[in-house]
């Protein structure tokens, strides 16, 4: 089969269209025909050398699939409501820049109908990733408020669009006008431009100084001790990535006395048996919302597969608002 390869870690021109072995489904998986792959920051530091599978999986980059089941464990197939020829898009751990990809059956969700390939590859890295963190590590409920940092990523036009189902109120940060703009005509409340407006006295203001309930963040490093003095009592900071670094500090005090709960997650490496329970909640609670088009995917571009170092550089650039998606 074709695959994006790596030919070594390094800037987004390692990357290169070449053959790999075709994988082979085993026991609880199928295998996907795929017609279209997600493209996501964990894949960037994967290219750098930063971010290497978990043992026993797949080398290929690529965390999230659309296409056709070809193969696979039959019994575990018709247990899941599946069956060969069916169209699904998947979270898997690694292997997914490639024309055939090997899926555990539990994590993977159908194409909603009318979906075409390229919209069901976005769907399930970001909304596993949001659902996990903003909704179940985070706790947000309706009547709070959720500030997501990176409001126009893959992540966080996900987030925006969930939260507001859901019954939040939406703050979000973005780094342009534009951005501001995208993430308003999602569905967020309040839009704050971090290059020219300091979120944690806008937070305090939009909040008549109460603070946040959840805070969504993907930067870390500095950005901490400011989301500490964001978030109002009993409130929850769930960190998902660390593009900011990896040290931070903070006023313990104000953590004390706001009974603030601090935690992060990771997704990759989590067990099939968490996957399958967030997709059984997703299928459950989020996909008659894709079905009945109250939230909607965000596709910004997408390459063929022997342009994936093309996609890389978007992705890098932060020009983007919403997912990068490959196609074969």
């Amino acid at each position: 089969m074709q695959a994006v390869l790596l030919r070594e870690y390094g800037a987004p021109d390692v990357l290169h269209l070449g053959e790999a072995l075709r994988p082979v489904a085993g026991g609880g998986e199928l295998l996907i025909r795929v017609a279209a792959s997600g493209v996501n920051r964990p894949d960037v530091l994967q290219r750098k050398g930063h971010y290497a599978p978990p043992p026993g999986v797949s080398v290929l980059p690529g965390l999230e699939v659309a296409g056709v089941v070809v193969d696979g464990d039959a019994s575990a197939i018709a247990a899941a409501g599946f069956k060969l020829g069916d169209r699904v898009c998947a979270l898997v751990a690694g292997g997914g820049y490639a024309q055939y990809c090997v899926a555990p059956v539990e994590q993977c969700l159908p194409v909603p109908d009318g979906y075409t390939d390229v919209q069901a590859a976005s769907l399930p890295e970001t909304f596993f990733t949001v659902w996990s963190n903003v909704f179940e590590r985070g706790a947000l409920q309706a009547g709070e408020t959720v500030l997501v940092q990176g409001g126009s990523s893959g992540i966080g036009v996900t987030a925006i669009q969930l939260a507001k189902a859901k019954g939040a109120r939406v703050v979000v940060t973005a780094g342009t006008k534009e951005k501001c703009d995208a993430c308003l005509a999602l569905g967020a409340d309040h839009a704050i431009n971090y290059r020219v407006e300091d979120f944690v006295a806008k937070v305090a203001e939009l909040t008549a100084g109460r603070g946040v309930d959840v805070i969504l963040d993907m930067v870390t490093g500095d950005y901490v001790q400011r989301e500490v003095q964001c978030l109002a009592e009993d409130g929850r900071l769930v960190i998902i990535a660390v593009q900011g670094g990896l040290q931070a500090a903070f006023d313990a005090g104000l953590v004390l006395r706001r009974r603030l709960t601090i935690t992060g997650s990771t997704l990759r490496p989590r067990s099939v048996q968490f996957k399958a329970q967030v997709a059984q909640a997703l299928h459950r609670h989020v996909w008659p919302l894709l079905q009945q088009g109250v939230i909607k995917p965000v596709v910004y571009q997408t390459f063929p597969a022997a342009q994936a170092a093309q996609a890389h550089e978007l992705m890098e650039s932060s020009r983007h608002v919403g997912k990068i998606v490959l196609t074969w």
